[in-house]
């Protein structure tokens, strides 16, 4: 067992870009009720919140992503790769994660072909989403950013 990581500030930066920050509950392209930086837990149809609220539930959604990414992968990971599968697991959910065949790789040591299961994630309702392309691509580069050094 590998000691806890933190999910670093680099992570949350994009964690931010991607989602940005609503202040009045909408749905998202899934049709799930979502307020501030992508949270989803309690939210209800004309919700609103302060931007520090925002903030707040962020950080607890994040220490949950990074939680399940911590009891869930069984490798070593460097930062860029822990901090990409946190974000990954916050837009995902850990259960979905936890059924993945990303994780399956990764925890088998294959690194590589772990890496190259991000960009299946890019569809809601069987769609492909241009958002959910680009942040996998995001989260594929942050992975993969100790293997181009």
């Amino acid at each position: 067992m590998h000691p806890p990581m933190i999910y670093s500030k680099t992570g949350l930066a994009l964690t931010e870009a991607f989602e940005g920050v609503r202040l009045v509950a909408y749905q998202d392209s899934g049709g799930v009720w979502t307020i501030g930086y992508g949270h989803t837990h309690g939210v209800y149809p004309g919700m609103a919140c302060l931007p520090q609220q925002a903030l707040v539930w962020l950080q607890s959604d994040m220490m949950d992503a990074q939680d399940a990414v911590n009891q869930l992968v069984t490798v070593a990971l460097t930062q860029p790769e822990f901090d990409s599968l946190t974000d990954f697991v916050f837009n995902i959910g850990a259960t979905a994660f936890a059924r993945s065949t990303l994780l399956r790789l990764l925890n088998a040591g294959d690194y590589a072909n772990a890496a190259n299961e991000f960009e299946r994630w890019d569809l809601c309702k069987g769609q492909v989403v241009a958002g959910l392309m680009r942040r996998r691509q995001a989260e594929k580069a942050e992975f993969n950013q100790t293997l181009q050094t």
